[in-house]
């Protein structure tokens, strides 16, 4: 049977790769996507001009690519402190920086024709007292998804291990104050932040909210991205729930820690995924 599943790749693990010559290997791959996490090494979100961004479109565009924006990254805004500021932050300009900084991703993936854009909540870095950081958190989330919704790009909101989103139910809360945020779901956070918890079964419960999935492998309870085969989850199970719900997003490889061997684990996890859904 043929898939309906879009595979991607995201740039947070090619970073030793030109963005042109990264997205050729994707290409030439055959995935369905990029999962771009815009950073100083390919797309810098505080110095790209139009005209940067406009090229990295075409580039996109030529190789037949769909597009996902990330804003993941560690150093974008700190060159010292990893993920600050954050969403969460007892100073009011530091969180002007981050709320600027997602309006401005947010931007780009307009430029970009992307088909949506992944955040996060970030650490409470400053140990707020927890009613005081979720005001803030929800505070500074409505002028981020009021520019979404303006623009016409789905919200995928990732719960990350450590972060004061970090479960389903934390997400659950800013969706009841935020409605139109959608859910982005690491396959490898889920058995971390909810234990026990089948990641299949909870692909159908958010049918209605998932935006985009990040695909991995792992070993239970640790917070690691492995190559597929180096951990023990279950990724036939979750094609297979995938397919079911007919879920139209970008299932996107997430291998930061990889980009010294990705021009060997970008084929090779194609190769990995499309061996799976042959048997589905």
């Amino acid at each position: 049977m043929t898939s309906s599943l879009r595979f991607a790749y995201n740039t947070n693990g090619l970073q030793s790769h030109r963005l042109d010559e990264a997205l050729s290997l994707l290409s030439d791959s055959h995935y369905h996507g990029v999962a771009l996490t815009l950073d100083h090494m390919h797309l810098d979100p505080i110095r790209a001009t139009d005209a940067d961004i406009g090229r990295v479109h075409r580039w996109i565009k030529d190789r037949g690519l769909a597009v996902s924006v990330e804003t993941g990254a560690r150093y974008t805004l700190d060159p010292r402190r990893k993920h600050r500021p954050s969403l969460i932050d007892s100073d009011p300009a530091a969180l002007k920086r981050r709320v600027d900084y997602l309006k401005r991703s947010l931007e780009i993936a307009t430029m970009l024709d992307a088909e949506s854009l992944i955040l996060f909540s970030g650490v409470n870095f400053d140990l707020l007292p927890e009613d005081d950081a979720w005001s803030i958190l929800l505070t500074e989330l409505e002028p981020v998804v009021r520019e979404a919704m303006d623009r016409g790009i789905p919200l995928g909101l990732e719960p990350e291990p450590g972060h004061l989103v970090s479960t389903l139910a934390d997400f659950d809360r800013c969706a009841r104050e935020h409605p139109s945020l959608g859910l982005t779901l690491d396959v490898g956070h889920v058995p971390v932040t909810e234990p026990g918890r089948s990641i299949p079964q909870t692909m159908r419960d958010y049918r209605e909210k998932l935006v985009a999935v990040h695909f991995e492998d792992s070993h239970g309870k640790v917070h690691e991205h492995l190559p597929f085969g180096e951990g023990s989850l279950d990724h036939k199970a979750m094609l297979e729930a995938l397919k079911e719900i007919e879920f139209q997003g970008l299932v996107a490889i997430e291998l930061s820690r990889h980009s010294h061997c990705a021009h060997e684990l970008v084929p090779s996890s194609m190769k990995f995924l499309n061996e799976i859904l042959a048997t589905i």
